[in-house]
């Protein structure tokens, strides 16, 4: 969505108007789910967050106030309360499923397929031990594809503190899956 769409749908949605609010939902939706997928690491869960996010944001929209900012970044915040509140409420991360219960559909190629998967649960394992604002800059970054300058305003941080961080975070990362003898570059690669 064009960021001058987007602002008429806000205006429009903070006076109240509810088809405006459902077309700010459908642009967002699938970003802010992948954001708390990927902090939670557990789709049931995902979903009710998700859900939740957008309850508070209509919820609260009569009194957004738009700072030039894109929509997402205020959803985001909200987000990310919820994600916290529900740490908080369980007091630990959510643990990976039980392997055993995980359908195992048939592939043509099954061993790549299998890799792929694997590689995906070790880095979402990995990223889950970073600390918060590292999850986010490695989500919104390499996940969502924003850019530097992006993730710095959406985080209200300047770009420098945010390419520190994205230092340290994958520097975190490349040991944490090296251990696990996969590398970074090559998973990194395969969310461009």
């Amino acid at each position: 969505m064009e960021r001058a769409e987007e602002k008429r749908w806000l205006r429009a949605a903070v006076k109240g108007d509810g088809q405006a609010f459902a077309a700010l939902y459908r642009a967002n939706v699938q970003a802010v789910y992948r954001y708390v997928y990927h902090r939670v690491n557990d789709v049931h869960l995902a979903e009710d967050i998700t859900g939740d996010v957008f309850t508070k944001a209509l919820e609260s929209i009569s009194s957004y106030q738009d700072q030039g900012k894109p929509f997402v970044a205020w959803l985001y915040r909200i987000a990310h309360a919820r994600v916290v509140d529900q740490y908080r409420k369980s007091n630990r991360r959510p643990q990976e499923s039980d392997v055993e219960a995980e359908p195992i559909p048939f592939e043509a190629n099954m061993d790549e397929a299998l890799l792929r998967r694997q590689a995906g649960r070790a880095l979402r394992q990995a990223i889950a031990e970073l600390t918060g604002d590292q999850q986010q800059v490695i989500i919104l970054r390499f996940i969502e594809g924003y850019r530097l300058e992006e993730v710095a305003d959406m985080l209200g941080k300047n770009a420098n503190a945010i390419k520190a961080l994205q230092h340290r975070a994958l520097r975190s990362l490349g040991q944490r899956l090296e251990r696990a003898g996969l590398d970074i570059a090559t998973i990194l690669a395969g969310l461009a």
